[in-house]
């Protein structure tokens, strides 16, 4: 019999030709080797895992993340510079932050934007777009930091989506561990889901700072967890979630 304290959904983040070697314009390191767990987990039957969403960076050409959109002088640099962004609705509110600056990528139709072929797609019950609002970054796959008012195309329609299939947990794979990752899991967390974020099944942007991002993930109440455990035992199974 269904467990109704455990309904959990599977998110699989930016998958795509861009952030995957060898080719990809903003390649993670090793991004492509998780794909054979992501593909374990979308295999599994509905009954188990109601929910399999992919998301997608979906990107204007003029989008403000690019450093090639901030020509200077003097020229912004890819991963080396940032921008602060500002709430295009409330300029003069204060609400700003700032965020790194990328080469371009992921822009929408073409081949980058695409998820890799080796993604088991045919399993997947919705995809997500983000980052459509040239005027913001959305590492979430919920909405972008913005809130003062929030921009209306940046809520992607996510945490709805969870509630309106009585999600309860959340399992967050895919690309990049210490970006798009983690800033989807910590919504969760604050959209009142359990976030779970499989550490075999993400690659980080910067793999050394991986173990101090983990620990802020986890100081922010997401669950880094091991594939051989039980939390991801408990999809095929194999165990009772532990406390």
């Amino acid at each position: 019999m269904a467990d109704p304290a455990f309904r959990p959904a599977l998110l699989v983040v930016d998958m795509q030709e861009d952030f995957c070697p060898p080719n990809g314009s903003l390649a993670v390191p090793e991004g492509r080797s998780i794909t054979p767990l992501i593909n374990t987990l979308l295999a599994l039957p509905a009954a188990t895992l109601p929910l399999k969403i992919a998301t997608k960076d979906w990107h204007p050409s003029d989008h403000i993340s690019f450093a090639s959109n901030h020509p200077g002088p003097p020229p912004k640099r890819p991963f080396l510079d940032t921008t602060t962004i500002t709430n295009p609705l409330n300029p003069s509110g204060g609400e700003s932050y700032t965020t790194r600056l990328w080469p371009a990528h992921c822009i929408q139709s073409t081949p980058g934007a695409a998820l890799i072929p080796e993604l088991n797609t045919t399993h997947l019950t919705h995809i997500i777009e983000k980052g459509t609002d040239p005027r913001v970054e959305m590492y979430s796959a919920f909405y972008c930091p913005l809130n003062n008012p929030r921009l209306p195309d940046t809520d992607s329609g996510l945490a709805d989506l969870l509630r309106s299939r009585g999600t309860t947990h959340v399992y967050v794979v895919g690309l990049a561990a210490d970006y798009c990752v983690r800033s989807t899991a910590e919504d969760a967390v604050r959209e009142g889901f359990e976030a779970y974020v499989i550490e075999e099944a993400t690659r980080a942007v910067e793999p050394a700072g991986w173990e101090a991002c983990k620990r802020e993930m986890e100081g922010n109440g997401v669950r880094v967890v091991g594939w051989e455990g039980l939390e991801v035992r408990r999809l095929f199974g194999g165990g009772e979630e532990v406390s």
